[in-house]
């Protein structure tokens, strides 16, 4: 494994010896005077801190991909490029991206301009200037219509033909295994499962969108890390008649973008599961590995009856969703093991939707989540139905109660009120800073009668 490794910032070699791995990008350029790059909430909910990295895909083509540098580590960046505001402009020429928010009057403070720069050059090169190009990027004095027109006339310049276009041609290799200190980067599974026997405490690390908000912090982790996110065994999208096989280091974004259309569950969710700098790190090996019970991903396994696919030092096995979450951010998954892989059923003739209500819908936790599948016969008699919750429990869980109660019976508004009465009951939430219980039980209630209404009136 490389030690002697360095990466790329705004075109030149950055060495890389004696950088603390756990350290963020964002923590790493203030040091180094680079101050462009704004930190406001350290936890990738902002955008202040947006930079572009480039990320070649499976057919070979290079793509710059939004990233909060809050969140990225250090130790993940060797034999990558990353672009920082400070390297849009040449000389006293401004990159558009940056002309067009000067001439759009679409900055007050300047705080956050950044960071909306860095989201809109991204969107010159992947062709998405819509509002989706900065949802993630907040802006608490100039107001966003400013914003949205620099972007407006951005989209409306001709294609741009200039050095980062002529970059993403450059040919590339694929990333090498690599070590900063104490953190591992390897290529493969199995090279992965063998760093994991040789350090014990190390624990894996994939898109670090949850991890590296504690490593922002500077909360002391873990000893040692193994990263994932260059295993190219655990980035494939195997889609078949019956099912999807999503490799568990596969982002959501490419996630939202290549099963668009298949699985209305994903379709429902990963517009609101988080803004673009998070899905493009984002991984479903990741949320179902932090197990955390507010995680968007899990009711949708639930709901579909999926499985995890789990590879360790005793080989491969499978588990099936129901059963996997054992209790509070505890699973079936032995600590030695790594999940590769999960598989969704098609949905085919189930009728499907998936909820999220959070205070802020494209990049917040949920206070509850919620997806649904169910199936009915001609005389709407419920003859396979599946409720799942994330954000209501120690972990995802279904309502099996309330599934007793509804199969086998015909759907109609007395059986839809019995449902959400007992879907209450059901559960016993906590209360906290985003809701109470209260709150959570009625919710819980509410989305399924909402669903009835939506889709099966």
């Amino acid at each position: 494994m490389n030690t002697n490794t360095s990466f790329l910032l705004n075109g030149h070699a950055v060495d890389l010896a004696g950088a603390d791995p756990t350290q963020s990008l964002l923590r790493w350029l203030k040091s180094r005077q680079q101050h462009g790059t704004k930190e406001g909430c350290g936890d990738g909910d902002c955008g202040a801190c947006t930079v572009a990295m480039i990320e070649t895909d499976a057919a070979g083509r290079s793509h710059y991909r939004a990233v909060n540098s809050c969140l990225l580590p250090m130790g993940a960046l060797p034999g990558r490029e990353i672009v920082t505001v400070e390297g849009l402009a040449e000389g006293e020429r401004l990159h558009p991206a940056q002309q067009m928010m000067i001439d759009g009057a679409g900055s007050q403070c300047g705080y956050c301009t950044p960071g909306f720069v860095m989201s809109l050059f991204v969107g010159t090169h992947d062709g998405d200037l819509s509002d989706h190009c900065i949802e993630g990027n907040l802006c608490r004095c100039t107001g966003y219509r400013p914003i949205r027109d620099a972007a407006k006339r951005l989209a409306a310049l001709p294609i741009i033909e200039d050095r980062f276009g002529a970059t993403l041609q450059q040919p590339r290799t694929a990333l090498s295994s690599a070590r900063v200190g104490d953190f591992h980067n390897p290529t493969t599974v199995a090279e992965a499962l063998a760093l994991k026997q040789q350090h014990h405490d190390a624990i894996w690390i994939a898109g670090a969108t949850d991890l590296g908000v504690n490593l922002s912090r500077g909360q002391t982790v873990a000893p040692s890390f193994i990263a994932l996110d260059r295993i190219a065994e655990l980035q494939r999208i195997e889609i078949g008649d019956d099912a999807a096989r999503i490799g568990a280091g596969v982002s959501l974004s490419r996630i939202e973008h290549e099963l668009a259309g298949q699985f209305p569950l994903l379709d429902d969710m990963l517009p609101w599961f988080a803004a673009k700098q998070i899905k493009n790190r984002a991984t479903f090996g990741g949320s179902l590995g932090s197990a955390s019970p507010i995680g968007d991903l899990a009711p949708i396994l639930l709901a579909l009856g999926g499985d995890v696919h789990l590879a360790g030092p005793n080989g491969l096995r499978d588990l099936p969703i129901d059963g996997y979450f054992l209790d509070y951010r505890k699973t079936q998954r032995h600590p030695d093991e790594l999940i590769v892989a999960v598989t969704l059923p098609k949905p085919h003739d189930l009728v499907t939707a998936s909820y999220k209500i959070a205070k802020r819908q494209t990049d917040d936790i949920s206070i509850v989540a919620a997806s649904y599948a169910i199936r009915l016969d001609g005389e709407r008699r419920v003859q396979h139905v599946r409720l799942a919750y994330g954000g209501i429990a120690v972990i995802p869980k279904r309502a099996v109660s309330t599934e007793a109660l509804l199969l086998g019976q015909v759907l109609g508004d007395a059986l839809v009120e019995r449902a959400r009465a007992a879907l209450v009951e059901e559960f016993t939430p906590l209360s906290d800073h985003r809701a109470d219980a209260g709150y959570r039980r009625a919710l819980a209630g509410n989305l399924f009668v909402k669903f009835v209404a939506e889709k099966l009136a």
